[in-house]
């Protein structure tokens, strides 16, 4: 039940996806909407000069990027080149000072190429060092903020001239969203977030404020809560005895989600004191997420988590990638596009996308492709073609897990494999049952064992050996009473499975039809 599976993902399309974008897709700038280009050391040194002047950057070309290792040669072979500063895994070093690094972590190391503080007649010095920059980098170029590390990236291969939207790299990480390369970096690649839904904190409006109406407030031990909305209640005018949904808007409004600037009395009274005190309200929204955020109790948690729902993420609406990877696109089309059509409407656009690429980038992608339009084609013909990729795992019935798996496997290509399955026909249309019986004789002719577990009278005849186990169910039952092909098994008089198939017993048709 991983939240980051999908349907995607456990037939591995989605790792065929990634790698075709990345090498088949082309950039696109989210501001202008036209395809990014390389960038020209000339446009590099222009952005720079617009920045204010007395700007302090560091230039810093990455030679290590999120890769595991000491890189002690690397290190030794900047500071043989002239290089004495390195940015290592975000700290400044000399060079020389650089502490050992544990070859099983991922490590980011950044030459420091140059100083500069952005001022008229820089413009010779700045481009020679975004020249030795992208040279020491394959085209990435980083300008860091001296003073708040702020960075600006410059790519020689993808950069909007426009906007300055740039993309350091296209490669098959930057769509995966369970990489933090490519995951959207609000949600971290899960496409929701979840938020205190107000109908699960008041699930029931004709209730009054009195009668616990504000649901996580209403078992507090403390009178603390109660005061508090009593105070709300004068405050505003109001009676505690009135139903919520009898309130006006901007009391409940207030009560929901904190009454701004706007200063309420509070009075309150424990077995010590009483006392007043005078601030804005926060609001019963605010103060669960102020709760959940400051608390490292897992009860806590799992309390306030009851009244909490999920809804698209806000920034990549639910695409699960970064806006780099969203402004890749082939035929007009992103990755996280593409995974929302039904798998049929997907087989459809992958068989006919390759009229749209470039000579070469339709070479590159050939057999990509072919592999993508297989492993689809078996989705079709074990009758999930209304599913879509993006779908989760978590939401699948066991039925439509089994046939994915199934058709996962076949796409593996595995041989000399005991495949078990119980049932894979249960919720099938006919038309698709005779696909998925294609699909398992396939799977048997690629030298593989194939041992079901069923019912259907389709499934028992296309078997090339029967064995009928009975005579009944439970402890009436576990004996094999006949085996052999389905017509042995037919013309076994022991056989209730043969009476059938054989004809000499049959349920009969009822008369009258239901409509």
């Amino acid at each position: 039940k991983n939240p980051r599976s999908t349907v995607g993902t456990v037939t591995e399309i989605h790792d065929y996806m990634r790698l075709l974008w990345a090498r088949a897709g082309v950039p696109y700038s989210p501001v202008t909407g036209l395809p990014i280009e390389a960038q020209s050391v000339a446009q590099m040194v222009d952005r720079v000069m617009a920045m204010p002047e007395g700007t302090k950057l560091l230039l810093l070309a990455p030679i290590i990027r999120d890769r595991k290792g000491e890189y002690r040669k690397e290190l030794a072979e900047l500071q043989r080149r002239g290089f004495t500063r390195a940015k290592v895994d975000g700290k400044l070093y000399e060079i020389d000072q650089v502490p050992a690094l544990n070859k099983k972590l991922k490590h980011e190391i950044e030459a420091v190429v140059d100083r500069i503080v952005v001022r008229s007649g820089i413009e010779k010095r700045l481009a020679d060092s975004f020249e030795t920059a992208l040279g020491l980098s394959d085209g990435i170029v980083y300008a860091e903020g001296a003073d708040d590390a702020a960075r600006t990236v410059f790519s020689s291969r993808f950069a909007c001239p426009v906007s300055g939207f740039s993309i350091e790299e296209i490669e098959p990480r930057l769509f995966s969203f369970n990489s933090p390369h490519g995951a959207c970096p609000v949600c971290d690649g899960l496409g929701a977030e979840t938020f205190f839904d107000p109908h699960l904190v008041v699930p029931d409006e004709q209730r009054a404020l009195n009668e616990s109406t504000v649901l996580p407030w209403a078992n507090a031990q403390s009178p603390y809560y109660d005061q508090t909305l009593a105070s709300l209640a004068k405050h505003f005018n109001v009676k505690m005895t009135t139903p919520w949904e009898a309130l006006p808007e901007h009391v409940r409004d207030a009560i929901l989600f904190g009454t701004g600037k706007q200063v309420v009395e509070f009075t309150y009274k424990d077995t010590a004191r009483a006392y007043k005190v005078e601030k804005p309200f926060e609001g019963v929204i605010k103060n669960l997420e102020r709760r959940l955020r400051e608390t490292d109790s897992a009860w806590v948690r799992e309390e306030l988590s009851r009244y909490q729902a999920h809804r698209p993420c806000g920034t990549c609406h639910g695409a699960r990638l970064k806006p780099e990877a969203l402004a890749v696109k082939i035929a007009g089309n992103n990755l996280a596009e593409v995974a929302e059509l039904s798998i049929a409407k997907a087989h459809d656009w992958f068989a006919g996308v390759d009229r749209t690429l470039t000579p070469q980038r339709r070479e590159i992608a050939r057999r990509i492709l072919r592999e993508i339009n297989d492993r689809l084609q078996f989705l079709v013909d074990v009758g999930l073609s209304y599913l879509t990729l993006a779908r989760g795992s978590a939401t699948l019935s066991g039925g439509e897990s089994q046939r994915i798996r199934l058709a996962s496997q076949i796409g593996s290509g595995l041989t000399g494999v005991l495949y078990v399955l119980d049932e894979p026909s249960i919720g099938l249309h006919q038309r698709d049952n005779e696909r998925l019986l294609g699909t398992l004789q396939r799977l048997k002719n690629l030298g593989n064992t194939v041992l079901v577990v069923e019912h259907d009278e389709d499934a028992i005849r296309s078997a090339d050996h029967l064995i009928d186990m009975g005579p009944a169910a439970g402890m009436n039952g576990g004996y094999v009473v006949a085996e052999g092909t389905p017509a042995e098994v037919a013309a076994n008089p022991k056989s209730v499975t043969g009476d059938y198939l054989s004809g000499r017993k049959m349920i009969p048709v009822p008369n009258p039809r239901r409509p």
